[in-house]
């Protein structure tokens, strides 16, 4: 089972993509819960669940730095979606762009 955690301002922006890459993990008899949230919902989340990498939404591209000294020692990756990926709400890409990071 691969945890892929968005992160997005509201955790609205990012739902649809969050369907379009579960449809992709089905099809790719992939188990994965993929999920997404607000920024304000990233510490009570880390707290009950462990993830396998956290995607940043483009719009919220500036909170990399400060999450990744902030979780450091969770070890798992955190990227910024790609912006036409995004804005293309390509699920399939930006799965496999999770994946990849995933190992």
């Amino acid at each position: 089972m691969k945890n892929i955690m968005l992160v997005c301002v509201a955790g609205m922006s990012t739902s649809l993509l969050v369907t379009k890459m579960q449809k992709a993990a089905e099809g790719q008899n992939l188990a994965a819960d993929i999920f997404a949230i607000s920024e304000s919902e990233v510490d009570s989340t880390l707290a009950n669940k462990n993830i396998d990498v956290l995607l940043l939404g483009p719009q919220v591209r500036y909170l990399k730095g400060p999450f990744e000294a902030k979780y450091k020692a969770k070890n798992f990756p955190i990227e910024v979606i790609n912006m036409s990926d995004y804005g293309m709400m390509d699920g399939e890409k930006v799965l496999q762009h999770a994946l990849n990071l995933i190992g």
